[in-house]
C-alpha cells in the first residue's frame, strides 16, 4: 500500500482514473463482486489500463465512440473505467434489445468499438452486421462469431497507469415518447450539480467499509451513475446483481453487509409484496442509504419502506438531460409525496402552456435551466434538441407544481395527460390510488377514446400474486377508487394485464399503453 500525494491524487481524478488512486492506496479492497467474478481496486485498474491501450493499438483516440452491450459483470466495469480514461466516450446498450434496436445504436453513435456479451451473441452478431463502423469488436465471457476475445486482447498489454490519460465520458439514449432513441450528448464535461453534492451528502461513504449494491441494470442511467460510477470514485466495493429479484436483494444485502443502494418504485412494491417471514428472514441493519428516483413513488409505498428500514430513502428527481430536485428522508415526512426542492437555486420553474411562470400550487411543465458548461443536446437531432430548450431553459415535459415553501410535487408527464370534457386529469394520482389496493402489484391510469368528452379514464392493472382477473375483482377496484378520488378522475373501465411495460428506469410506458386504445385494440370491462 503507498500513499499518493494530494496533488497526483486530484490530477488523476480529473483524468478520469480515480479508481488508480484506490488501487494505490487500498490494492486488496474488493471494487466489484459477482456471480461472474471479483475484482480488487489493483485488478480493476490494471485492466481498465490493458483494455484503454488495446483499443489505443487499434486505433480509438480521444473522442471516440465505444458501445458496450453487457449485463451486470466486472467486465462492464473496466470497460466504464477504460473510457473514462482513454478520452472515449461510452454508450452502453440495453440488453433486452432486439437485433435492429441494437444496430441503430451502435450505427448512431458512431461506435468504431463494439464489446459484446456472449450471453447475447446471437443480436450481438445481428447488430454488428449492421454498424460496419465498429471494426474492433470484442466478445465477453465466451465466443461470437466475428469478436475477437476481450481476455486476449487484454492480456498483451501492460496494466501500469496510463502516462497520458485523457477525461472521456458517456453518451447514453433515452427513449423518449416516440421515434428512435436519442443520445443524450455533451461536447464538455459540465461542473458538478446541486444533486451531485446532495446526493454526496446524503450517502456519506465510508470507502473502507462501505458497499453498494446494484440492483438495476448498469446501461441505465441511475445504476451506473449511483450503483457503479459514484461509489467507485469513492473507493466502495460495489455489488452487481445479475437482475432484480426481491428476496435476492435482501439476501445480498445481508450476506455482503450492503450499506447503501439505488431503486425504482416498482422495486419497492416487490419488497413490500414479500411475506412478513422473508421480511424478517434476514439481517439488513448494514443499510443506510437508498436512493431513489426516475419515477415517482406513491407516498403510502414510501412511508412502508420507510416503516420497514427507518428514515433512509432519499429522492432525487433528474434525467439524463440534467435538471434535478432532491429530499432527504426526514424531509420528506413532512412533506409526503414531494421529490424535493430544486438542488440548484434559480434553476427551476413552473410555467403554464403560454411559458409564463405559475403561481404556487398551480399545476404546469417543469423546466430548468442549462448549466453554464455542458448543455445536453440530442445526438444528431437539433430539431428534438431545439423543441426541448427555450433560450437557456430545457424541459423533460414532466408536469406538476411547486408549494409556498418549494417543494415540487409532479403529476404526470405533458404526453400523458388525460383530457376529458376539457377538463385536465393527472394519471400519477391515479395510480397512487389504485396501488393501495392490496389486489394490485402494478398500476397505469390512461385516456382512451370517448365519444363525448374526447378521451376517459382506464386503468390498467396488474395483479399481485395470489390474485385472478374477473369482472367482480374490476368493480371493487373501480369502487376502491371512487371512494378515495373526485368522480371526473375514477377511471371508468378497468383492463388487467400480466405485466405493464416499465422502462428501466422504473417509469410505466404509458404511451404504449395507451397507443393500443387509440388504436382498437383491448378488451373492455
Amino acid at each position: 500500500m503507498s500513499r499518493i500525494e494530494p496533488a497526483e491524487a486530484d490530477r488523476l481524478r480529473a483524468a478520469g482514473m480515480g479508481i488508480a488512486v484506490t488501487a494505490a492506496e487500498a490494492p486488496e479492497r474488493l471494487a466489484i463482486l459477482s456471480n461472474a467474478g471479483d475484482l480488487t481496486y489493483a485488478e480493476l485498474n490494471a485492466k481498465a489500463n490493458q483494455l484503454a491501450r488495446a483499443l489505443r493499438a487499434r486505433g480509438l483516440g480521444r473522442g471516440d465512440a465505444l458501445a458496450v452491450f453487457c449485463s451486470n459483470r466486472p467486465e462492464f466495469a473496466i470497460a466504464f473505467a477504460a473510457a473514462l480514461r482513454a478520452g472515449l466516450r461510452l454508450t452502453p446498450l440495453n440488453w433486452h434489445l432486439q437485433a435492429d434496436e441494437a444496430a441503430y445504436i451502435v450505427e448512431n453513435c458512431e461506435a468504431r468499438a463494439f464489446l459484446a456479451d456472449a450471453r447475447f451473441r446471437d443480436v450481438a452478431v445481428a447488430a454488428a452486421a449492421e454498424a460496419p463502423k465498429a471494426g474492433v469488436r470484442l466478445a465477453i465471457g465466451g465466443a461470437i462469431p466475428g469478436f475477437d476475445s476481450f481476455d486476449i486482447a487484454l492480456a498483451s498489454e501492460s496494466g501500469a497507469n496510463l502516462a497520458d490519460p485523457v477525461l472521456g465520458g458517456t453518451m447514453l439514449y433515452t427513449s423518449g415518447t416516440t421515434g428512435r432513441p436519442k443520445g443524450v450528448h455533451r461536447r464538455e464535461t459540465p461542473a458538478a450539480t446541486g444533486v451531485a453534492r446532495l446526493t454526496a451528502q446524503a450517502c456519506a461513504y465510508q470507502p473502507a467499509t462501505d458497499r453498494s449494491l446494484c440492483t438495476g441494470p448498469l446501461y441505465h442511467a441511475a445504476p451506473l451513475a449511483f450503483n457503479l460510477a459514484g461509489p467507485l470514485a469513492a473507493g466502495l466495493g460495489v455489488i452487481l446483481m445479475e437482475k432484480f429479484d426481491a428476496e435476492d436483494t435482501l439476501r445480498a444485502t445481508e450476506r455482503w453487509r450492503a450499506t447503501h443502494t439505488h431503486m425504482v418504485a416498482t422495486m419497492f412494491h416487490r419488497l413490500l409484496g414479500l411475506p412478513d417471514d422473508v421480511k424478517k428472514k434476514y439481517d439488513l441493519s448494514s443499510l443506510r442509504v437508498i436512493l431513489h428516483g426516475a419515477a415517482p413513488t406513491p407516498p403510502h409505498v414510501k412511508k412502508a419502506m420507510m416503516d420497514w428500514l427507518g428514515p433512509i430513502l432519499h429522492e432525487y428527481y433528474a434525467a439524463t438531460e440534467g435538471g434535478g430536485t432532491f429530499i432527504f428522508a426526514e424531509e420528506w415526512l413532512k412533506k409526503p409525496g414531494s421529490v424535493g426542492r430544486p438542488a440548484d437555486e434559480g434553476r427551476l420553474e413552473i410555467r403554464d402552456d403560454a411559458g409564463k411562470p405559475v403561481t404556487p400550487g398551480s399545476v404546469g411543465t417543469v423546466w430548468f435551466r442549462a448549466p453554464a458548461k455542458g448543455r445536453f443536446e440530442y445526438w444528431k437531432d437539433s430539431a428534438k434538441t431545439q423543441s426541448s430548450y427555450d433560450g437557456d431553459w430545457f424541459t423533460m415535459r414532466d408536469m406538476g407544481y411547486q408549494d409556498e415553501e418549494g417543494y415540487v410535487f409532479l403529476t404526470g408527464r405533458t404526453a400523458e395527460l388525460i383530457i376529458s370534457g376539457g377538463v385536465n386529469i393527472y394519471p400519477a394520482e391515479i395510480d397512487a390510488v389504485i396501488l393501495m389496493h392490496p389486489a394490485v402489484a402494478d398500476a397505469a391510469a390512461v385516456g382512451v377514446p370517448n365519444e363525448e368528452f374526447g378521451e376517459e379514464v382506464k386503468a390498467v392493472v396488474q395483479l399481485a400474486d395470489g390474485y385472478d382477473p374477473s369482472d367482480a375483482l374490476a368493480r371493487e377496484i373501480l369502487a376502491h377508487c371512487r371512494e378515495r378520488l373526485a368522480h371526473y378522475k375514477c377511471p371508468r373501465s378497468l383492463d388487467f394485464d400480466a405485466v405493464l411495460p416499465r422502462s428501466d428506469a422504473g417509469k410505466v410506458q404509458r404511451r404504449l399503453i395507451r397507443d393500443r386504445y387509440w388504436q382498437g385494440l383491448g378488451r373492455q370491462i
